[in-house]
């Protein structure tokens, strides 16, 4: 029996409903165009609602000596030059306007006692400049953009998986897709799409993401409608994931634990941050904390399981339930332990992906007419380091300003092919999913491209491995001629984590070869065969399976953000 198709018409079609799709989404509907915004997940579980520690801008609420340019100079010195300076200029200018956008919107600052939004300290940062509210920032976010969206009468499906993003000589007219419970397929038509569909983290086998999320959908979609992505090998790897239990392997310690005094320490009972960075100690910066764990556990001074132990239980108890209540909840619920007793055993985990779909500063467009690209599943910003705080502001400024760039591609179209051989491949491309039968499981293809890049595109990287990586996954991709899909009264989920798959090799092959081509030690990425900065590499590397990878020069700094790119004062401060 053929499967029941829903045809839907919209101007603009945002795929993924997290901050940045409902931003852009918000946008376009207070300016009175047709929208629809679609998600995998229920909107009010959006990977954003994750983010916990705060969002950055240059409001001088604390340090009235900061400014844009400061903000665009911090950003820069932390990217190790690699982040895009118009993108950069775009967001810090942006940034303001953002917070003033979500007060709009109804949502609550944590504020001074004389009204002022309180600001703190983020690693890197010159000034005080983090917004917050308590340690659930994202949520909050997330929760003001879906009440907003909902004011608005923003029409949002959920449970539905894009499959494919639809295409005609270059141009986009929408999207195919289908319900996640009952396997009904939706064919969107829409002028534009607006990619929001996260990062590709969920490819390793310990993330800070949850299952079924930051899978690479967005490189899948993108690349398979004719754009490019940009520096995928730059991953930022959280110093402290748990390690139990399996299925939640990765999820965030938070880095407030280091903040508020918390210690790290090796089987051993040595304060080992003292080789790495004795005078920041547990206050250094991500990379360098991820790379010194990384390296007690590989050198066999971690903990049986792999790990090493971060400790608050010396701090004052009511210190741990006023300053980390998120965490001390989390080990509880997770693993029944009270952290104001016991340490927590963590170990690095993939965290962000800094790079991600080519595109351009202005309004993000990518190499596909229509077809824009915002939140982690865009690059330009964060380059070899994000800089704490960043990843929020980021999606408010784009979503904004892609909003009204996809409104005014819509405008300028005099009429919008479509085709219909396209549209019989994306529905074949199901069918045919469906359709097999074969022996090798879906779940454990999945498995085995996270063990391989664990073991070979993980903190600390090298040549042999990355090799040995890339043959590992021309075996997965072998073995994936002979899938099983199975639905089952659950639902369509087994085509979902089909589509995951095909997702997850993709950008794991592209983020194997950027990382055998940046023969260099840069910010996130560690070449234990190239320990060194080099100059040559300070380029962003662009992939595609058309033209592999090409090498991008990244534009000067202007002299008036140059200029303030000096040494960051770190004394007592978090290098988040």
């Amino acid at each position: 029996m053929a499967a029941t198709e829903q045809r839907l018409s919209t101007t603009v079609l945002v795929i993924g409903t997290g901050g940045a799709g409902l931003r852009a989404s918000v946008e376009l509907a207070e300016a009175g165009v047709d929208v629809l915004a679609v998600g995998k997940r229920p909107k009010n579980d959006a990977h954003t609602s994750l983010a916990a520690g705060g969002i950055n801008a240059a409001l001088a609420t604390m340090d009235p000596e900061d400014s844009w340019q400061q903000h665009a100079a911090d950003t820069l010195k932390e990217s190790y030059l690699l982040g895009d300076p118009r993108t950069t200029e775009i967001v810090t200018r942006g940034a303001a306007r953002g917070i003033d956008d979500l007060e709009r919107y109804g949502m609550t600052f944590a504020r001074e006692q004389d009204g002022r939004i309180s600001q703190r300290f983020f690693g890197a940062h010159t000034f005080r400049r983090t917004a917050f509210a308590g340690d659930y920032t994202g949520l909050e976010i997330q929760r003001t953009l879906v009440r907003r969206a909902e004011q608005l009468r923003i029409p949002v499906l959920e449970g539905v998986y894009i499959t494919r993003i639809l295409t005609h000589e270059g141009a986009v007219f929408g999207a195919y897709g289908f319900d996640l419970k009952d396997g009904t397929r939706y064919r969107v038509h829409a002028d534009a799409v607006i990619l929001a569909a996260g990062g590709h983290t969920r490819i390793w086998r310990r993330t800070s993401s949850r299952r079924d999320e930051n899978t690479g959908d967005s490189f899948r979609l993108a690349v398979e409608a004719g754009a490019r992505l940009r520096d995928p090998e730059l991953v930022q790897f959280h110093p402290s994931g748990i390690i139990e239990p399996e299925n939640a392997a990765g999820t965030l310690v938070s880095e407030a634990a280091r903040g508020e005094g918390g210690v790290l320490r090796n089987a051993l009972g040595e304060r080992y941050m003292s080789r790495y960075d004795p005078e920041r100690m547990e206050l250094s910066t991500r990379d360098r904390v991820a790379l010194a764990s990384y390296t007690e556990i590989k050198e066999g001074r971690g903990t049986e399981k792999g790990g090493v132990w971060l400790d608050v239980s010396h701090l004052p108890r009511q210190t741990v339930m006023d300053r980390l209540p998120r965490v001390y909840q989390t080990l509880l619920d997770l693993q029944m332990l009270d952290i104001t007793r016991d340490p927590i055993e963590v170990a690095p985990t993939a965290h962000y992906s800094m790079g991600g779909v080519w595109v351009r500063p202005e309004d993000h467009s990518t190499d596909v007419r229509g077809l824009y690209a915002i939140g982690e599943a865009s690059s330009g910003l964060h380059g070899a380091n994000r800089l704490g705080g960043n990843s929020l502001v980021e999606l408010l400024v784009y979503g904004r300003i892609t909003g009204r760039a996809a409104a005014a591609y819509s405008e300028s179209l005099s009429a919008q092919p479509r085709s219909t051989a396209a549209v019989a491949e994306a529905r074949a491309e199901v069918d045919g999913l469906l359709a097999a039968d074969g022996p090798e499981n879906v779940r454990a293809l999945q498995r085995a491209v996270r063990n391989t890049m664990t073991e070979h595109a993980g903190v600390v990287r090298d040549e042999e491995g990355l090799r040995t990586g890339l043959a590992e996954l021309a075996a997965i991709e072998k073995r994936m001629e002979d899938v099983g899909v199975h639905p089952d009264v659950a639902g369509f989920q087994d085509l979902a984590h089909a589509f995951d798959l095909k997702a997850a090799v993709l950008a794991a092959r592209a983020t194997l070869e950027a990382a055998l081509e940046r023969r260099e030690t840069r910010g996130c990425h560690n070449r234990s065969d190239y320990p060194d900065m080099n100059e040559e590499l300070r380029v962003n590397l662009v992939w595609s399976p058309a033209t592999g990878i090409t090498r991008e020069s990244v534009p000067p700094v202007p002299e008036e953000i140059a200029s303030l790119m000096e040494e960051v004062p770190t004394d007592g401060k978090l290098q988040e």
